[in-house]
């Protein structure tokens, strides 16, 4: 079985551990019953755990029971960049090795259902564990939209990110999240209507920028060449940009000069959003 998953950005802003948009870069696995474990891979983190360690096989043995199976793991989707790379990672094997309910085998190794359920359906998604089961629901997304996605060189784990967040936050800084969400959802549904504050953040992003210095100036950066909005994509170190395809050339030139102004190693790429999510074969 040949399961293919688009990568996700959760967050969004505002909409954290709630949001999710699924994007158009992709992890494959193939997996054939075997004698004897066998694993392989390519792309990114190709070779870092061709063994039993290996995410793909910690996943697929859970679902067949045992390890006699030869797996290949082929991923677009860079590590601890914020791209919802184990999530999607979970989905793919749980799917290659018949799994008849990826999104709980995922949500149960990531944590929570965002990411998970964006890479599953594709599109944008908003996500929630109710009575311990996840849940995910899709929502309008304009066919107009882009995304650029500035990816640094530099990994930000999501452990690391998460332990610099405050048990507790301010209640205006919980309304403000909210109201920013609801314009958020509106404005992705209807580019005309997506205002730039849209993807402004209380909950995470302030607490997080101390770790990368270089991401609010690449977002500010982002938005004065025409982005739309901008945000953090997950936990970083990728930075997302919402266009269309009339700005998205300048905005992919203003981050590229960016990086170099701010000495910060890294690539700039435009993606669709994935509205498929899980493709097998």
């Amino acid at each position: 079985m040949r399961a293919r998953v688009p990568a996700s950005s959760a967050n969004l802003g505002p909409g954290f551990d709630s949001l999710a948009l699924a994007l158009g870069l992709y992890v494959e696995v193939s997996l054939e019953l075997a004698d004897s474990l066998s694993v392989t891979s390519a792309g990114c983190g190709a070779g870092l755990f061709d063994d039993d360690r290996h995410l793909a096989v910690v996943v697929a043995r859970e679902v067949l029971g045992h390890q006699d199976f030869s797996i290949h793991i082929d991923s677009q989707i860079p590590l601890a960049r914020g791209l919802g790379s184990s999530a999607a990672l979970a989905i793919a094997a749980a799917a290659a090795a018949g799994s008849p309910n990826p999104l709980a085998v995922a949500t149960r190794v990531d944590g929570h259902p965002e990411n998970a359920g964006a890479s599953l359906r594709g599109g944008l998604v908003a996500a929630a564990m109710l009575d311990e089961l996840p849940v995910v629901t899709t929502l309008s997304l304009d066919p107009a939209l882009r995304f650029v996605l500035v990816i640094p060189n530099e990994e930000l784990p999501t452990a690391q990110a998460r332990g610099v967040l405050p048990e507790t936050v301010p209640f205006a800084d919980a309304v403000s999240n909210l109201t920013h969400m609801g314009l958020l959802i509106a404005g992705l549904a209807d580019h005309r209507q997506l205002l730039a504050a849209a993807m402004d953040d209380r909950l995470h992003q302030p607490y997080r920028g101390p770790l990368l210095p270089f991401v609010a100036p690449l977002m500010r950066g982002l938005r004065d060449a025409g982005a739309l909005s901008s945000c953090w994509s997950g936990a970083g170190s990728t930075i997302l940009g919402v266009v269309t395809n009339e700005t998205s050339a300048s905005v992919v030139n203003a981050a590229t000069s960016l990086l170099r102004e701010l000495s910060v190693p890294g690539e700039v790429i435009v993606v669709d959003a994935d509205l498929d999510g899980l493709a097998l074969s």
